[in-house]
C-alpha cells in the first residue's frame, strides 16, 4: 500500500499552462493536483493510481478514480513531448504537424471493417498523418476505453464504426478538440459517412424476386448492427410490396461463416423450404452456401443465396457469391476526409453527412 506521503517514482505530466492549439487552448485543464485535493490524497498517490495501481489500496484507488471521473480529468501524455521540443513533422509532406487519428471498429477481423480502415488510413497517410487501429470487439465498454485512450493520447480525431447507436462521450471528444466521424451511422452530433443500406436490402430482395424466388428468408446475427437492421427492413418492404408475406428472419449468434453453416440446417428444417436466402453479410452467406452444398443442396437451382458487402472471398467461394457491393475503402476515405476537414476548419466547421450507394454484383449463387 502506498501512503499519501510516499514518493512518486513516475512523474505525471499535465498540460497546465501549455496548450495544444486550436480549441484546446480555450479549454480549462483539470490538473492532477485538483484530483488529489478532491480525493484527499497526495499527488504521488494519484500518479500511482494512474501508472502503478497495484501499489495502491483498493479503497484509495476507488476514491481517486471517482474524483477523476467527477472532474473529467484526462492526463496529457504529449506534455512530455511538448516540453522536449516541437512536434516531428510530416517530412515529405512539408512542415505541417504530423498527427495521429484513431480508427475504432466493432470487429477488425471482419473484412468489411478492415477494408474501411485501410481506406481511411490511405487518406490520412496521403495527407501526411498516421492512423491507429483499435477494435472494440463488439463491446461497448471496450469501445469507451478506446475512445478514452485516444483522448488521453491527444489524437487529432477518430473514425468510429460503433457497436450500437451513437457512442457515448462524442461531445466530450469534440470539446477536447478532436474531430469525430461516424462510419455507417447517422448522427446530428458528428459528421458521418454511411451507405444507404435500406436501398441495399431493396436491391437484394428485388433481385431474388426477379429470378422467380417467392419463399425468401433473411439470415442475420447478434449483436445486429443498425446497417443489418436497415438491410432487413429494406428487403422486407420490397417483398411485402410484391404481394408476398413478410420474410422470416433467422437470427444466429454472430455474423460469421460458422453461424452461416448453422443457419443452413435451420433453412433445411423449414417447411415449406425456402427457395431464396438473403444474408446480412457475405461471411454468413459463404458459410451457408458451403454447408448447403455439403448437404447436397444445389445452389442456386434449389436455393438461391445472396450476400452483402462483396468482400474479396465472395468471388472465390465454392459457388461464387451474388452480393450487394458497398464501397468499403471509399467509405473509409470519405470518413478520413471529413475528419481532416473538421480539424482544418476548427470552430467554423459544420457537420456533414456523406451517403454512398450500394450496387448488385451478380455471380453464380443467385
Amino acid at each position: 500500500m502506498v501512503t499519501p506521503s510516499a514518493p512518486c517514482r513516475v512523474k505525471l505530466h499535465y498540460l497546465g499552462e501549455h496548450s495544444w492549439g486550436g480549441t484546446r487552448s480555450e479549454l480549462p485543464q483539470t490538473s492532477i493536483r485538483e484530483v488529489a485535493r478532491r480525493a484527499g490524497v497526495s499527488v504521488g498517490t494519484v500518479s500511482n493510481v494512474l501508472n502503478r495501481p497495484d501499489l495502491v489500496a483498493e479503497a484509495t484507488r476507488d476514491r481517486v478514480r471517482a474524483a477523476i471521473e467527477e472532474l473529467g480529468f484526462v492526463r496529457n501524455e504529449t506534455a512530455r513531448r511538448l516540453r522536449r521540443g516541437p512536434e516531428r513533422t510530416a517530412g515529405e509532406f512539408g512542415d505541417q504537424p504530423r498527427r495521429a487519428f484513431g480508427i475504432v471498429a466493432e470487429d477488425l477481423t471482419n473484412p468489411y471493417a478492415s477494408d474501411v480502415a485501410r481506406g481511411a488510413e490511405a487518406a490520412f497517410n496521403a495527407a501526411g498523418h498516421d492512423a491507429l487501429w483499435l477494435s472494440s470487439d463488439q463491446s461497448s465498454a471496450k469501445e469507451r476505453r478506446s475512445l478514452e485512450l485516444l483522448e488521453e493520447q491527444r489524437a487529432a480525431g477518430v473514425l468510429i464504426i460503433p457497436v450500437g447507436g451513437d457512442p457515448g462521450g462524442l461531445s466530450r471528444l469534440r470539446a477536447a478538440g478532436m474531430s469525430v466521424v461516424l462510419i455507417d451511422r447517422d448522427s446530428s452530433e458528428a459528421c458521418s459517412a454511411r451507405v444507404d443500406h435500406v436501398a441495399g436490402g431493396e436491391i437484394a430482395a428485388a433481385h431474388l424476386l426477379g429470378i422467380g424466388r417467392e419463399r425468401i428468408v433473411f439470415v442475420t446475427g447478434v449483436p445486429e448492427p443498425q446497417p443489418c437492421v436497415d438491410r432487413r427492413d429494406g428487403a422486407a418492404r420490397t417483398i411485402v410490396e410484391a404481394g408476398l408475406s413478410k420474410p422470416r428472419t433467422l437470427v444466429q449468434d454472430a455474423l460469421s461463416p460458422t453461424e452461416g453453416q448453422a443457419a443452413a440446417h435451420e433453412v433445411m428444417a423449414l417447411s415449406p423450404r425456402p427457395d431464396g436466402v438473403f444474408c446480412a453479410n457475405d461471411l454468413l452467406a459463404i458459410g451457408l452456401i458451403n454447408e448447403l452444398t455439403r448437404l447436397g443442396v444445389r445452389v442456386p437451382d434449389d436455393i438461391a443465396v445472396i450476400g452483402y458487402d462483396d468482400i474479396e472471398l465472395a468471388a472465390s467461394a465454392a459457388v461464387p457469391l451474388t452480393t450487394i457491393r458497398q464501397p468499403r475503402r471509399e467509405l473509409g476515405w470519405e470518413g478520413a476526409e471529413l475528419a481532416l476537414a473538421e480539424m482544418a476548419e476548427g470552430s467554423s466547421h459544420q457537420h456533414r453527412q456523406v451517403v454512398q450507394h450500394p450496387e448488385l454484383v451478380i455471380r453464380e449463387s443467385a
